[in-house]
C-alpha cells in the first residue's frame, strides 16, 4: 500500500463508521439479555447456552489483531464494506438458526465479521480527519460504539417482549446494509496498491489456536471450576505456548501479520495499558452490577437495562463535547480526572445496600458514564494519533483487542471471585449465628408467627427464611468486596497516565484531510 490516505465524503465516512460501530456493539448487549428466551427456544441446557456468546467472542478476538494486515491486503473500502456484509448476512443467519449449534457456527461467522468492525471504523476516522480534529473523530466513533451497550438491553427486551429473539438479530440487516452502502460510496483510496508482502501463515495459525484458546479458557473456566478440570488445564497450556511462540515469532518475521513492535511507542503502550484496565474494570464492574440488580434488588432485564439507560444517557451528550473543546485541555489530565471518577463510580457501588432505591442505582452508573466520556475520547487520540498512517490499523485492532481481553479476564476473575467470597460470607455469617441466644430465637420467633397458618411446617420455613437472609447478607458482602477491590486496582491505572506523552497540537498528519 503506497497510500494509506481516505478521501471521500467526510460526513458520509463518518455516518458510515458510526453506523456500523453502533449496529456491532448493540448485538453484544441485544444477545446477553436474549440467552435464557433463547434456551427456552431450543430447550438448550443451562450450561451450553453461553456458547452462543463464547462462540462469538473466540472469533471476534481472532480477527480484531489481523485487521492492520487485511486493511493492507484489501483495502480499507472493500475491507470495511465485505466485514459489514458478512455480519449482516450472518445475522439472517442467526435469526433463522433451527437448534443451539447451527446459531454457535453463524454467531462465529458473525464474530469474524464483527472483529473487523470496531478497529476498522477507528481507523478510518482517523485516517480521514486531520490531526486537529482527532478528537472530534474519537468523540464521534465512540458515540457509535458507546451508544450500543446503552440501548441494547431496552431495545432487546422490547423485541422480545414485542415478537421473538429471532428479532434480535434481524434488526441487524436495515443498518448493516445502510452502513454498507455508505461505505462503499464514499471510502476512496485512490493510491491504494494491495499489499504483496507474503503471507504470515504461522503467525496466523499460531494467533488463531492461541487466541480462540485463551478466549474458551476466560468463557468457560468458571464453569468447569478452572484447573480442575483437564480440558481448561489443556486449552491454557495450549494458549500460553502458542501465544509465546506467535510473540516470539512475529518479532522475528518481516512480515508480521500482527506489527508487535508499534508497542515501542510509548504513549500507545501506556494508552493500550490503560484502555485493558478500563476493559477489566467496565465489563466486570458492569456485570457484578448487572448481577446486583438482578439476584439482590430483584430487577427485571428489562428494568435493568431502563436503569443503565437513565443513568448512562449522558455519555451521548458528553462525547461529542469532549471532543469539541478536549483539545484545549491536557488530554493526559481528561483522562486522570476519568479514572479517578471511574473509581469512584465503583467505590460508590461497594456501598450498597439491599434497602438502595432507584436514585441510589443511578448514581454510581451517570458518575462512571461521565468520567468514561473523559477517558474514552483523549485516550483514543493519544494512542493513534502520534502512529504513523501505515500503522494506525494494525494499532486500532491491538487497542480494540485489550479492551476485549481486558474485558473476559475482569468478568471470568469476578464472576469467579463473587461465588467464592459469597460462600466465604456465608461460613462467616453461620458461625455468628447462635441458635440458643436471644436475638436469633426472636427472629426466629417471629418469621414462625409470619408463616403460622400459610404453610404446613412454620418451624421449617422459618430456619428457610432465616437461611435466606444470611445468604442475602453474604451476597451483598461479597458484592461490596468485590466492587472495592476494582476500585484500588483501577485507581493503579494513574501510574499509566504518567508514562504518555502530552499530545502534540495543530501537526498536520500526513493522509489525512
Amino acid at each position: 500500500m503506497k497510500s494509506d490516505a481516505i478521501t471521500g465524503s467526510k460526513a458520509g465516512i463518518t455516518i458510515a463508521a458510526m453506523a456500523a460501530a453502533l449496529m456491532s456493539v448493540l448485538d453484544i448487549s441485544i444477545v446477553n439479555v436474549a440467552l435464557n428466551d433463547i434456551r427456552a427456544s431450543f430447550g438448550t441446557p443451562l450450561d451450553q447456552i453461553a456458547w452462543v456468546s463464547t462462540g462469538y467472542m473466540m472469533a471476534n478476538v481472532v480477527v480484531i489483531p489481523m485487521t492492520g494486515w487485511l486493511q493492507r491486503r484489501f483495502g480499507f473500502r472493500r475491507y470495511f464494506t465485505f466485514s459489514i456484509l458478512m455480519f449482516t448476512a450472518a445475522s439472517v443467519l442467526c435469526g433463522l438458526a433451527w437448534n443451539l449449534p447451527s446459531l454457535v457456527a453463524f454467531r462465529v461467522l458473525q464474530g469474524i465479521g464483527g472483529g473487523a468492525i470496531i478497529p476498522t471504523s477507528q481507523a478510518i476516522l482517523f485516517a480521514r480527519y486531520p490531526r486537529e480534529e482527532h478528537g472530534m473523530a474519537g468523540a464521534l466513533f465512540g458515540l457509535g460504539a458507546v451508544t450500543g451497550p446503552l440501548l441494547g438491553p431496552t431495545v432487546g427486551g422490547l423485541l422480545i417482549d414485542a415478537s421473538s429473539w429471532h428479532w434480535i438479530f434481524l434488526i441487524n440487516v436495515p443498518i448493516g446494509l445502510f452502513a454498507a452502502f455508505m461505505a462503499w460510496r464514499n471510502i476512496e483510496q485512490k493510491d491504494f496498491e494491495p499489499s504483496t508482502e507474503r503471507v504470515d501463515r504461522y503467525g496466523i495459525a499460531l494467533l488463531a489456536v492461541g487466541m480462540a484458546a485463551l478466549q474458551y479458557v476466560l468463557e468457560e473456566g468458571n464453569r468447569h471450576d478452572w484447573f480442575d478440570s483437564q480440558e481448561i488445564t489443556a486449552l491454557a497450556v495450549i494458549a500460553g505456548v502458542a501465544l509465546i511462540t506467535f510473540i516470539v515469532h512475529e518479532l522475528e518475521t518481516p512480515s508480521p501479520v500482527v506489527d508487535l513492535r508499534v508497542f515501542a511507542n510509548r504513549s500507545y503502550a501506556a494508552a493500550t495499558g490503560i484502555n485493558l484496565m478500563v476493559g477489566t474494570s467496565l465489563f466486570s464492574g458492569t456485570f457484578l452490577f448487572s448481577l446486583f440488580l438482578g439476584s439482590v434488588a430483584h430487577y427485571s432485564a428489562l428494568d435493568i437495562g431502563l436503569l443503565f439507560l437513565k443513568g448512562s444517557v449522558v455519555q451521548i451528550l458528553l462525547m461529542p463535547l469532549v471532543g469539541r473543546f478536549g483539545s484545549k485541555i491536557d488530554g493526559r489530565v481528561l483522562v486522570a480526572l476519568g479514572i479517578v471518577g471511574v473509581s469512584m463510580s465503583l467505590w460508590t457501588n461497594g456501598h450498597l445496600a439491599t434497602s438502595a432505591d432507584e436514585a441510589a442505582l443511578i448514581t454510581p452508573i451517570f458518575i462512571r458514564s461521565c468520567s468514561l466520556g473523559l477517558v474514552f475520547v483523549p485516550l483514543s487520540v493519544i494512542a493513534l494519533s502520534d502512529l504513523k498512517p501505515e500503522q494506525r490499523g494494525n494499532a486500532a485492532g491491538l487497542y480494540s483487542l485489550t479492551r476485549e481481553l481486558g474485558g473476559s479476564i475482569g468478568t471470568a476473575w469476578m464472576s469467579s471471585s463473587l461465588s467464592r467470597t459469597t460462600q466465604l460470607n456465608v461460613t462467616t455469617l453461620t458461625s455468628k449465628v447462635d441458635v440458643y441466644s436471644q436475638q436469633t430465637a426472636e427472629q426466629l420467633a417471629a418469621l414462625q408467627g409470619a408463616m403460622t397458618g400459610r404453610v404446613s411446617d412454620p418451624t421449617g420455613a422459618a430456619y428457610g427464611l432465616l437461611n435466606m437472609k444470611i445468604t442475602a447478607q453474604a451476597m451483598v458482602r461479597a458484592f461490596n468486596a468485590n466492587f472495592m477491590v476494582l476500585t484500588a486496582l483501577f485507581l493503579c491505572t494513574l501510574f499509566f497516565v504518567l508514562m504518555l506523552k502530552k499530545p502534540a497540537r495543530g501537526v498536520k498528519v500526513e493522509g489525512a484531510h
